[in-house]
């Protein structure tokens, strides 16, 4: 009789607690915990407020109120969506408008083209070694690739497609490309191998089950029955922490070097723990802001995959525009030669993007040669920056190669395991027990 009073009282309080009502599709919770409207984006802001009376007063503004303003103008940035407005992230939005204006400014004058294409990479390093300083997440650099892919595909359909000179096959060929690209950049998006704490899935598991009443009509978290079973498990993991714990204390500085305090667990061998993703990647090459996500062993290849697609398409793009706008000249040629293609705006501004493609494919191609140099020497880009900080590889061509010698077991066995990645054995090796 007790524990069915209990039970009834249990129902009870939970029939009297309200229910949370339903956001409609402009409505969102705030990062107070109040509900708000997208409508209301522009009221009792007075940290912004604050900043226009100081600008306006020619007053310095404090670096405390500019990050306030940032943090609620990026809370308050959403669009309507199903149950809720959705928060958009503030860094993908310079792309989309800085972009086309700085190619339509630059497709003036072949001076002005000069200074904007000089100035657009010199943005973007300095862009990448803020975020790169204080170790933040940016959507930026994904926001310029996709819509430099979509911006130069709209361009060459608008003005150079309809000139004539490019056939129904050709433009199926580049069509092709560009979904190719795509298809291997979400691949590469994916996991790129991520490490995980058995001790933190437990506890997960543990936090996921359900309450219930004990005979004593006491509430206890747990399944029913298995309060001994807990107990044990908690045991369990504490004896594996303490354990842990006298390893490191009488092991070698190696197993020391393997442990990773943030993610509580032993490394497997070439795996880092990635201060911006903030967790532990299996054999870690480097962190790549054009996808904001790490290049590890699971998307490894993808990467390379996506690299190679994006330059083959990015070259035939160029060839079929410069073939269009500057007739009867080699590519090389028309780069730096083509009389009249100011004469109009449509050419100009072609010829603009074939400059700005120009320039991001051959920072791509850089990249695309450093791995190909990496695989074949079974180096990882993180491993490479390690061995030159401590002087302990050797540099080939100018510093261009950087052989460890630790991983190297030749070209063709390199390239072998390389396209083996992410294949795992059905039994871990030793060095990938946690």
């Amino acid at each position: 009789m007790t524990q069915k009073g209990s039970l009834k009282a249990v129902k009870k309080n939970k029939a009297e607690e309200p229910e949370l009502e339903p956001l409609c599709c402009c409505e969102y919770i705030d990062r107070n915990g109040e509900k708000n409207h997208v409508a209301a984006c522009l009221c009792d802001c007075q940290d912004l407020d604050e900043g226009c009376d100081r600008w306006i007063t020619c007053k310095s503004v404090r670096p405390e109120t500019c990050e306030r303003i940032m943090d609620t103008i990026s809370d308050r940035l959403r669009i309507p969506w199903l149950r809720g407005a959705k928060k958009v992230n503030i860094s993908i939005i310079p792309p989309l408008i800085l972009l086309p204006v700085f190619l339509r400014v630059a497709s003036w004058h072949f001076l002005l083209g000069g200074v904007v294409l000089t100035s657009l990479p010199v943005l973007a390093l300095w862009y990448y070694y803020l975020t790169h300083r204080r170790k933040e997440q940016t959507l930026f650099f994904l926001s310029l690739g996709l819509f430099s892919l979509g911006y130069m595909y709209y361009v060459f359909l608008q003005e150079v497609v309809p000139k004539g000179r490019v056939g129904p096959t050709r433009l199926a060929l580049l069509t092709c490309g560009l979904f190719l690209i795509l298809l291997a950049l979400y691949r590469a998006k994916k996991n790129p191998g991520y490490l995980r704490n058995p001790a933190s899935r437990d506890r997960s598991l543990g936090s996921s089950q359900t309450e219930c009443l004990n005979g004593k009509g006491q509430k206890t978290k747990g399944f029913p029955g298995t309060d001994v079973m807990g107990i044990l498990n908690n045991r369990t993991l504490k004896d594996d922490q303490k354990d842990s714990a006298r390893l490191l204390a009488g092991s070698p500085t190696m197993v020391k070097d393997d442990w990773c305090a943030k993610c509580q667990l032993v490394r497997p061998a070439r795996a880092w723990h990635c201060r911006i993703c903030g967790i532990c990647v299996r054999r870690m090459d480097h962190h790549c802001v054009w996808i904001n996500s790490c290049v590890g062993e699971s998307n490894h290849q993808a990467f390379i995959l996506a690299l190679l697609v994006f330059l083959l398409t990015s070259v035939y793009g160029i060839t079929l525009t410069l073939d269009t706008i500057c007739r009867d000249r080699s590519v090389f040629t028309a780069l730096f030669y083509c009389p009249g293609v100011y004469a109009n705006y449509s050419s100009a501004l072609s010829f603009t993007c074939v400059w700005y493609s120009v320039i991001v494919t051959a920072g791509m191609a850089y990249i695309f040669l450093i791995q190909l140099i990496n695989i074949s020497y079974n180096v990882t880009e993180r491993e490479v920056q390690q061995a030159l900080r401590q002087k302990t590889g050797r540099r080939l061509l100018c510093g261009l190669i950087v052989d460890t010698g630790q991983y190297n077991r030749g070209f063709l066995r390199n390239w072998h395991q390389f396209s083996t990645l992410g294949a795992h054995p059905l039994h871990d090796p030793a060095e990938d027990i946690v």
